[in-house]
């Protein structure tokens, strides 16, 4: 059976929920152009750059994603003193989002730099550092100050080293009553204890829990997860295969929403936007699976890190 949603209701309670997003922040950078031949220097092919295009990415492309649903979002996370930062500042204003950039004079803002022709990525160069302690400090500091003025807090951890401080972060958040969700990153879950949610895809899940043979064996090491790191409940997003919710009861899987998939990149960004944005705005987790699964079946169809309208949110699930 399909969970209708009026489209009124969804919206204004969206309009309602104030999110705030803690995490790994980088500018994503797109370089456009065209190959046509093979360079004289080495065996490579040779890009003449027509367009350059830059996006919020990590966890501001989460942030932009509440802001595009409509909902109220703010974003808290470390970047350089430098011209990335500055684009991401702008970025975040245009989007709407509250941000809280703490700058960290002695590193460069996270980029990722792609060089695109034909739609097929030629090559991609990371530009990365790990914040410093003092600036973590603020970081905590500043969390506890902007803490009260959010429903719910999303953890969006790449593993930049930005969310050192998370287990402190999740106690204070559970302690003022918050919804926690986290997009988690490495083989250690120990530090989200406590979480109201995790998003792990199928490879995070298994670097952590292992691989499994059948469904049985997946609720199984599932819930234990669950259960040993005290959560209220799991979603494993399955790329091609949609999602599944582990909770208390009985597991809930929903298929994919893509009509047609072109890039996968910031899907779980948007999935973990849509579930944070309408578990804020009272929606139950199955009703808030829905609507996540809908937005990103709507992001999978755009090139690169991208974002979900509310009304392309709101004709998706009329076409359901």
């Amino acid at each position: 059976m399909v969970q209708k949603f009026q489209a009124a209701d969804v919206q204004q309670r969206f309009a309602q929920a104030r999110v705030l997003v803690v995490g790994d922040v980088m500018l994503d950078r797109y370089w456009f152009g065209d190959v046509s031949r093979i360079s004289p220097e080495a065996p490579v092919p040779v890009a003449k750059i027509n367009q350059i295009d830059q996006r919020a990415g990590g966890a501001a492309n989460v942030a932009r994603n509440i802001a595009s649903l409509g909902g109220k979002a703010g974003l808290l996370s470390v970047t350089g003193h430098d011209e990335a930062a500055d684009s991401l500042d702008r970025l975040m204003q245009q989007d709407g989002v509250e941000s809280y950039l703490m700058r960290d004079g002695q590193i460069a803002t996270t980029v990722k730099l792609r060089v695109v022709a034909r739609n097929q990525q030629l090559i991609r160069l990371d530009f990365e550092e790990l914040p410093h302690h003092e600036v973590l400090e603020q970081v905590k500091e500043r969390y506890q100050e902007v803490l009260p003025d959010y429903d719910a807090v999303i953890f969006s951890d790449y593993g930049k080293g930005g969310l050192t401080h998370i287990a402190d972060m999740i106690d204070w958040a559970k302690q003022a009553g918050k919804i926690v969700l986290i997009d988690p990153k490495g083989d250690d879950y120990e530090k989200y204890a406590g979480a109201t949610l995790i998003t792990p895809n199928r490879s995070e899940l298994k670097e952590v829990a292992g691989s499994w043979r059948n469904e049985d064996e997946l609720t199984d090491k599932a819930q234990y997860l669950r259960r040993h790191l005290d959560l209220t409940a799991i979603l494993l997003t399955r790329s091609e295969e949609g999602m599944t919710l582990f909770n208390d009861g009985e597991a809930v899987y929903q298929p994919t929403r893509a009509q047609e998939v072109y890039d996968v990149s910031g899907a779980g960004d948007t999935v973990i936007a849509g579930m944070g944005l309408a578990m804020a705005a009272g929606f139950t987790m199955p009703e808030s699976m829905h609507l996540a699964n809908t937005a990103a079946g709507v992001v999978v169809a755009k090139l690169g890190t991208a974002v979900c309208s509310f009304d392309e949110l709101q004709t998706a699930l009329a076409d359901q």
